[in-house]
């Protein structure tokens, strides 16, 4: 009896195994790989960096396969390579229709020479990178990329209740800062207490610049108590005292 159980349960797999393994291999492309190909491209894009000839570039090699044998992770792969490309999303419509979503990266700053950080706040290179505008430019190791880009934010909110507007933030390999202005002046912190001598500095800038009618040209933070600014039009001032709030 339970040899005849058996028999029928192996004569049942292997009929569900005869009528299942075509289907299975049409799924995954192992049978008839190139009927039903796929043949439309559909593409939605920003193309600010990224052309649709780019896009379709990328995936043209891919039309013609089998619907079923299409394999979404090398067309997703292909178009990511792409400069300026941050994601791809890929799917297929039945019967022959391949739809990409590209989206580009959106540059908040300039990193160094030729590199550009985007609004998700990594790293990517792409044509052109040195030429941007319009962005900050900041530099430094790329292990303290973060600490940069939160330095500049904090900057900027600081010098913003000055009028002035911060463009460019350096660290330099020994951890000194540098702040760069959009008026040209230069912002020398170094490396000690940098937060607190770029608001012991905001403080009593209204006080400085409120006698002149030109701005500065570089102020020098590397003091222990005071600072050193040279104006525009005239020599260099002494280092002042913070307390005394005078050039």
């Amino acid at each position: 009896m339970n040899s005849r159980l058996t028999l029928k349960l192996i004569a049942w797999g292997i009929a569900l195994t005869l009528v299942l393994l075509p289907v299975v291999g049409v799924l995954n492309g192992w049978f008839a790989a190139e009927r039903w190909p796929v043949r439309q491209l559909r593409v939605d894009a920003e193309f600010n960096h990224v052309s649709a000839e780019q896009i379709r570039g990328a995936a043209a090699s891919h039309l013609g396969t089998g619907f079923f044998a299409l394999d979404l992770d090398r067309v997703r792969a292909s178009v990511a390579a792409l400069p300026w490309v941050e994601k791809v999303e890929v799917r297929k419509q039945w019967p022959d229709v391949l739809e990409l979503r590209v989206l580009e990266h959106q540059p908040f700053a300039r990193w160094g020479t030729d590199r550009l950080i985007g609004h998700n706040g990594m790293l990517f290179s792409a044509p052109g990178a040195e030429s941007i505008q319009g962005v900050p430019h900041l530099a430094g190791p790329d292990d303290r990329l973060s600490e940069v880009i939160d330095f500049y934010t904090r900057a900027q909110k600081l010098f913003a209740e000055t009028g002035l507007r911060v463009v460019g933030v350096a660290l330099s390999e020994r951890g000194s800062w540098t702040l760069n202005l959009g008026s040209g002046a230069e912002v020398a912190i170094g490396r000690e207490q940098a937060a607190s001598r770029l608001q012991r500095f905001i403080a009593v800038l209204p006080r400085l610049t409120a006698a002149r009618s030109d701005g500065f040209e570089r102020a020098d933070l590397r003091y222990a108590n005071g600072f050193a600014i040279r104006w525009q039009n005239g020599a260099p001032s002494t280092p002042t005292s913070a307390k005394e709030k005078r050039t």
